[in-house]
């Protein structure tokens, strides 16, 4: 469509002077724009009163010495930086797909094409990981730069812009404003992608992570300071200088500098006539085990706050049990951050790119970044290995795909195919031919007893024989094969059971093949009554 005409996703107009800033970059990085590049140090010499201060006039509407605080904390807190880092890059490495909002409609269809060929540009994959600054910060902002043609409308660019660059209004609390030399301005639709990703509800500027972290990062420099200087005059002797009543000023700062030049700071000087005690603790390598151990919980405590656990970057006790309960919660962290980025992508993104280019819409398609929901392959081999010897059949090509593997072509060396057949024992044939009436679906040795009185003329007999006959097949049906042939080769019901036992079989296949084999076994007592009966006629 024309660029003059331009709908957004609500069939609202876009205002001409506001279509030709789409194209443009309206909050460029710059001192004259009142959004200048650099910042100066905040976080150097600062203590609890400072940060309680800083803190206080972000919750109160002046967040631009906050925001430069949070990105110190990032570069002044390794471990923070570490496992921040490890959640966004979990999340941004994450598959894309696209989904047309009805694959059955061929416009609907053509629309998710547009934006798969959108995709395939790079433009969203390298704005992600300035997307999920979100999540340390509350929110992320992005310039939209829009590429218009005749029938085209796309982001071409989109430009990370500093949380410093933005202030909250204060009727709201959550609606952005954009710092220009001007002063405050409220920020122009379609032109900036707004990410918020808060780990808790309320207020956007007290919903990032850093939040919390800024005072276990405040505690922990701290920590660092008491270990460094406890490690600088460990072992060191205390130097104690003395004067004598009529040393002048000058006298004692001879002395001073000559106690205090040699090895270090610990050092005092005192009058002759003094005296000075030193008491030392007896175990000094408890205190510093103490630094080490309250270091290592503010850190497993970061890991809480940012990853859910800390089995991801600490090594506890617990072995595998609990790094998989660990990875569990990393996974619902990651599926959380996921949805995110996906409403905040279809809403900001796809739905005007779509508009812009074939007009409003009813519905639009999506972008899903995330893994599928599937069973892990592990699962899936071991159900295909149990249940194919039931009967269970599935696609070969289903199974390599979920495995990685491609079809061997001709000529390639292979690797596994089928397994060898198992040997069935030979069944001795029974001196007289069994009858056509499914005998030779029975174990030799019941079917040959019950084949010796088939013929007697007794009508009670012949009725006791065929129900025996009847039985024996209705035990022996519905049988996989191999079970079946270790029926025929037993000799007895422990020898049976035995083969079976050999065969490895499912628990619910051996319990009906054991029962059956019992049956069979009650059957051959019968035949036996039966043969009683006709020695006695």
């Amino acid at each position: 469509m024309a660029i003059s005409g331009l709908l957004d996703q609500f069939g609202k107009p876009i205002p001409r002077e506001q279509i030709a800033a789409l194209k443009q970059e309206i909050s460029p990085v710059g001192g004259q724009y009142a959004r200048p590049p650099y910042t100066g140090d905040i976080a150097w010499g600062i203590n609890p009163q400072r940060l309680g201060a800083i803190v206080k006039a972000a919750k109160n509407g002046s967040s631009y010495e906050w925001f430069v605080l949070a990105e110190e904390i990032e570069e002044h807190f390794p471990h923070y930086a570490t496992v921040l880092g490890k959640r966004k890059r979990q999340v941004v490495q994450m598959p894309i797909t696209v989904a047309a909002a009805d694959e059955k409609n061929p416009e609907y269809r053509k629309h998710a094409e547009f934006v798969r060929d959108w995709i395939k540009t790079g433009v969203l994959q390298l704005a992600l990981f300035d997307m999920v600054d979100a999540i340390g910060k509350g929110f992320s902002v992005q310039e939209i730069i829009w590429e218009q043609e005749p029938g085209i409308s796309r982001p071409a660019r989109l430009a990370y812009r500093p949380q410093r660059f933005f202030e909250f209004s204060y009727e709201d609390g959550n609606t952005l404003w954009l710092r220009s030399e001007k002063g405050l301005e409220p920020l122009q639709d379609h032109k900036f992608l707004v990410h918020r990703h808060p780990y808790k509800s309320g207020n956007t500027v007290r919903a990032g992570l850093t939040m919390p972290v800024a005072f276990l990062w405040c505690y922990a420099s701290f920590t660092l300071k008491d270990w460094a200087l406890f490690v600088q005059a460990y072992g060191l002797p205390i130097r104690v200088g003395k004067y004598g009543p009529g040393a002048s000023d000058d006298d004692k700062r001879v002395l001073w500098r000559a106690v205090s030049s040699i090895a270090g700071d610990v050092a005092a000087i005192i009058p002759e006539s003094m005296t000075m005690e030193f008491v030392t603790h007896s175990d000094k390598a408890a205190g510093a085990v103490l630094y080490e151990k309250r270091m290592d919980w503010l850190n497993r405590e970061v890991s809480k706050l940012v990853l859910g656990g800390t089995a991801g970057t600490e090594a506890i006790a617990g072995g595998h049990a609990v790094g998989r309960e660990h990875r569990a919660g990393e996974d619902d962290v990651e599926k959380f951050d996921a949805f995110l980025l996906n409403v905040t992508i279809n809403r900001q993104l796809v739905a005007p790119m779509i508009a812009f280019t074939f007009g409003p819409q009813k519905e639009y398609p999506t972008i899903t970044i995330g893994r599928p929901n599937e069973i892990p392959i592990k699962d899936v081999v071991e159900a295909v290995a149990d249940l194919g010897s039931m009967g269970l059949k599935v696609k070969a090509s289903e199974i390599r795909e979920r495995l990685g593997l491609s079809k061997p072509e001709d000529g390639d060396e292979v690797v596994g195919g089928a397994a060898a057949p198992v040997e069935k024992p030979v069944i001795p044939t029974p001196a007289k031919a069994l009858p056509m009436d499914g005998f030779s679906q029975r174990p030799a040795w019941l079917g040959a007893l019950i084949s010796r009185h088939s013929e007697a003329p007794d009508d009670v007999l012949d009725a006791l024989t065929t129900r025996l006959a009847d039985d024996a097949a209705g035990a022996m049906h519905g049988l996989t094969e191999h079970v079946r042939v270790a029926l025929h080769a037993a000799t007895d019901m422990r020898d049976l059971a035995s083969r079976l036992h050999d065969l490895k079989l499912p628990r619910a296949e051996f319990t009906e093949a054991m029962a059956r084999g019992m049956a069979l076994a009650e059957m051959v007592g019968q035949a036996s009554l039966v043969e009683e009966l006709r020695g006695q006629k």
